[in-house]
């Protein structure tokens, strides 16, 4: 299918992130300084991934992008909730699906969803709570552990704005059902929401649910969308962010006007990539990267092609940032 995204619609406690906020305020070069410490050069902890929007264009069904992801040298995938559907709806079987990823020598790293459990109306929310809960089922099926949690719903124009504490309250009762089913929900910020388009909103969310694996899913475009200056990257501590996505985005059009599909790779737009990376990177953490595009050029293009490059811009993107 070629509808955007927007169409289309852990394991350290929050005191692990608390920790990282009393560091940074404990060190007044820390509160000062504006500059990230460089990544590790023998160390950048990060893992690559493939998010499947990169090549949703070309249609090609999740066992041809496994196998599209583990041929260009990716690490891990990335796929869409209704992507999976498709494929169990024409018959196919999850368990061959994770013998599939795991004999191509991938991992399933996250996976994109779309429930709507931020809204007001209690009726829909309980709905997206069983919607949930089928995607969970399904993603752990394939050998996965977390999920996206954007604001579906929450998005349009025309959504109320709601308040935070609300908001808190709402993902963690996504939460306590990821435990119960052994995944991980992550809170993902989008910039061109009504509701959690700043990085500041989702850490307030993640911040007060109370639950001990509180998680984020954060990306350069939708940092940059919604506003927020990446240096707030650096009050992020370890375990509360996982995944990464990994774009970037050109001078023009202007940042109001810019969308999805204006996303390049990596190192081909103007987004300060080492600060990012070095913000986010080394210091003996483990991150994944993933690549999600939606930009429809790519999508007129060889599969592979895409996924290979991206790979590569990625790397050369973290082997600049470990020379900062």
């Amino acid at each position: 299918m070629s509808v955007d995204r927007r169409t289309f619609l852990n394991s350290a406690a929050l005191t692990g992130f608390g920790a990282g906020l009393a560091a940074l305020s404990n060190s007044a070069d820390a509160a000062t300084s504006t500059k990230a410490m460089p990544i590790s050069r023998n160390d950048s902890g990060f893992r690559y991934c493939l998010n499947t929007s990169t090549i949703r264009g070309q249609e090609l069904g999740i066992e041809k992008e496994v196998d599209i992801a583990a041929s260009a040298g990716y690490g891990g995938i990335e796929p869409w909730i209704p992507t999976l559907r498709q494929f169990v709806e024409k018959g196919g079987k999850l368990s061959d699906l994770k013998k599939r990823i795991a004999d191509s020598g991938l991992t399933v790293d996250s996976a994109i969803g779309f429930a709507q459990w931020i809204v007001d109306d209690e009726q829909k929310r309980k709905e997206a709570l069983e919607e949930a809960r089928r995607d969970m089922d399904m993603l752990r099926e394939i050998g996965g552990t977390r999920i996206a949690a954007p604001p579906v719903g929450a998005h349009q124009k025309e959504s109320p704005v709601i308040n935070l504490f609300s908001a808190a309250e709402r993902f963690r009762a996504l939460q306590d059902l990821g435990d119960k089913l052994e995944i991980i929900p992550q809170l993902e910020v989008w910039g061109f929401s009504k509701n959690l388009s700043r990085l500041g909103e989702v850490l307030f969310v993640a911040g007060e649910t109370g639950h001990p694996q509180s998680c984020l899913l954060l990306d350069i475009y939708h940092i940059f969308k919604g506003g927020s200056d990446f240096n707030g990257l650096q009050l992020i501590s370890d375990n509360p962010l996982q995944v990464f996505h990994v774009n970037d985005y050109p001078s023009m059009p202007a940042r109001t006007e810019m969308d999805d599909s204006h996303r390049v790779y990596p190192g081909d737009g103007i987004a300060p990539m080492s600060q990012i990376l070095n913000s986010i990177g080394g210091h003996g953490r483990s991150i994944t990267l993933s690549l999600e595009l939606f930009n429809r050029d790519y999508w007129k293009q060889d599969a592979l092609e895409v996924a290979t490059t991206g790979l590569s811009k990625m790397k050369a993107c973290v082997a600049a940032a470990q020379q900062v």
